[in-house]
């Protein structure tokens, strides 16, 4: 998949409400705080069922607080896939 410009990545952004855009490293970002760990663990499964093995997010999870980073290690930056994946981590929601 291609990487996406500054220009598209502008337009998407409005599709994905809540994640914001990592200029540094052209990634997008969100934090969600869950009601407790054991909430914040079963968001990081429900959230594995969409990555793949060649797309899948940078996840940290500091008790019930879990940050997801998306970007496309192959395209070094944005791509499609990453924000399909920012939707359908907000879908879970």
């Amino acid at each position: 998949m291609a990487k996406l410009t500054i220009d598209q990545i502008a337009c998407n952004l409005y599709k994905v409400p809540g994640w914001k855009l990592d200029g540094d490293r052209m990634a997008l970002c969100r934090t969600f705080t869950c009601s407790d760990f054991p909430s914040a663990i079963r968001l990081v499964n429900q959230v594995a069922e969409y990555a793949s093995a060649d797309h899948c997010p940078e996840i940290r999870i500091m008790g019930q607080v879990v940050m997801f980073t998306l970007y496309t290690k192959s395209a070094n930056g944005l791509t499609g896939k990453d924000f399909a994946l920012a939707q359908a981590i907000n879908k879970l929601l």
